[in-house]
């Protein structure tokens, strides 16, 4: 049960509720967040909802039956849309492209990437400069260094900047120089890190994990609202599986799922998705068919001398193709 508490509730007020809450056997959690404050109510106890969401204090009173109480939709009438500033959103009814290397290289590639997305009118740069690599000896970016002379030079292009933390040291170092935080499939469930960036006024992006599943996403989520930070995102990018032919199983069934689920906005990764260049098209298409708030994908100027996973990034002139395909592609479906 979710209580959303008025803005200006008084100390009194705030201990009768509590008193109430106990009286009918239920626990109360507090939660503040940039924009609210709530209790969350847990306990199994029948009783007369009216009789709570009377008392003074409270501005409203949902029954939620999800264990994930704060991300469920039964709860919020309207989605969430997250606002990056400079009429930039993620979940304003239109699809947002996020696109960009998977490795931070060097200034030139990313003066040319920024490049091509501004001529493509994108206005979300991907890139990764704290990478998470299976074998110790791959290319794991450039650093801090990297990513402050990535912003420098997308906050002059107007372009916004989302990036992955990878360990809760690194948020202070990187707060002031993203838009937005990515959780990394291998870190969905590190709970230290999800709980540090709950404390943060930055929009977090959170990916399915490897072999995780849609609930165990929603959790994750949980994690970060109950924290204090209501600006989630939530990304399908593929899960582990038996089958070899791909680098990973896309679930486009997560999709409709989560937005049945979820108030939040969700996005979806093709490029590890599947991992394979020739099929990244199709694959970002059926998602955008399947409802996806965006599509976040690889592009490098010369993928086959990308430092990482060249082997699913598209060059300029793919990724520009399937920029107008996503577009037009939304319009059709918005149109059905």
């Amino acid at each position: 049960m979710i209580l959303r508490l008025e803005k200006h509730i008084t100390g009194s007020q705030f201990s009768a509720i509590q008193q109430s809450l106990m009286e009918i056997g239920y626990k109360a959690n507090e939660v503040r967040t940039q924009h609210e404050h709530y209790l969350i109510a847990l306990g199994k106890n029948e009783f007369d909802i009216r009789k709570i969401g009377s008392l003074p204090g409270v501005a409203d009173i949902h029954q939620v039956s999800d264990d994930y109480q704060l991300v469920s939709r039964k709860w919020k009438v309207n989605r969430t849309m997250i606002d990056l500033g400079d009429g930039v959103f993620v979940g304003n009814g239109q699809v947002a492209i996020m696109a960009g290397p998977c490795s931070i290289e060097n200034e030139k590639q990313v003066e040319l990437t920024l490049q091509h997305l501004s001529d493509n009118g994108v206005r979300i740069m991907r890139g990764g400069v704290f990478k998470p690599r299976s074998s110790p000896y791959a290319f794991r970016g450039l650093g801090i260094d990297g990513l402050k002379m990535w912003h420098q030079a997308a906050k002059a292009s107007g372009i916004k900047i989302i990036s992955e933390v990878m360990q809760v040291s690194q948020i202070a170092e990187m707060h002031d120089y993203v838009d937005v935080f990515q959780v990394g499939a291998r870190n969905t469930q590190n709970f230290n890190l999800l709980d540090e960036l709950g404390k943060v006024d930055k929009p977090v992006m959170i990916k399915r994990g490897i072999s995780g599943t849609i609930e165990e996403l929603l959790y994750s989520a949980e994690y970060v609202f109950s924290a204090g930070n209501e600006k989630i995102i939530l990304c399908e990018r593929g899960i582990r599986t038996y089958e070899k032919a791909t680098r990973n199983t896309f679930d486009i069934n997560a999709i409709p799922i989560l937005k049945d689920k979820s108030h939040l906005p969700v996005v979806a990764d093709p490029s590890h998705g599947i991992g394979l260049r020739e099929f990244v098209e199709p694959v970002a298409l059926a998602a955008v068919i399947a409802g996806a708030d965006g599509i976040i994908y690889e592009t490098h100027q010369k993928p086959n001398e990308a430092a990482s996973d060249g082997q699913q990034t598209l060059d300029f002139s793919e990724s520009a193709r399937l920029i107008k395909k996503i577009r037009n592609t939304f319009e059709l479906r918005e149109g059905s």
